[in-house]
């Protein structure tokens, strides 16, 4: 007779997720899993594989809930300037009072992992395209409607403004003076003219 769960995967692939983006890939053991999510090895192995394939589900769903989060979020400001300030803002708020300085999971790993896992680097660039072609559509959509007067490229533009929020995230982790992200973000948003 099989035996029952006894705990939610979802749950328990949520508590995975904070502890590799907190720790680390390498840093974190088979026991620090077990420990965190309250399931021991056997139940660990049997409904999510091994340590690699519990962290890349972790990765997909974080990036999913992200990619998810970010749509919603630039829906909520037809006014691109206004948008993409509120975006960085709320990035640079996250991130002063996130007390443990993890950043962005997405961009640890790509300190962490890349180069070396090909599969990571495959997931990387989807991830990056993603943001670049929202914050293009978004951009595209702002000069349609005469929010924008730029003659710039917006696909540079767009791939700016991915750096400018990969950059908040990778910055944060040792410098939180929100003073010098919020002015970096105003000069980068200058350019949305």
């Amino acid at each position: 007779m099989p035996r029952v769960k006894l705990f939610d995967e979802k749950e328990v692939l949520i508590k995975a997720m904070h502890l590799f983006w907190k720790q680390g890939y390498a840093a974190t053991s088979v026991q620090d899993l077990v420990n965190s999510l309250g399931i021991n090895r056997a139940s660990l192995y049997d409904t999510f594989g091994d340590k690699e394939k519990l962290f890349k589900k972790a990765f997909a769903y974080y990036r999913k809930i992200n990619n998810d989060a970010l749509v919603a979020f630039l829906k909520k400001y037809p006014n691109v300037k206004e948008g993409f300030t509120a975006l960085f803002n709320a990035s640079i708020n996250e991130a002063v009072s996130d007390i443990d300085c993890k950043g962005c999971f997405v961009v640890n790993s790509i300190a962490e992992l890349i180069p070396g896992d090909d599969h990571m680097v495959r997931l990387i660039q989807e991830n990056q395209e993603f943001m670049e072609v929202t914050f293009f559509e978004y951009l595209k959509k702002g000069k349609e409607n005469g929010q924008l007067k730029t003659t710039q490229d917006l696909k540079s533009l767009a791939y700016l403004l991915y750096t400018i929020q990969a950059g908040i995230k990778i910055v944060s982790k040792a410098d939180v003076d929100k003073e010098k992200l919020l002015k970096s973000v105003e000069v980068g948003l200058s350019l949305l003219v």
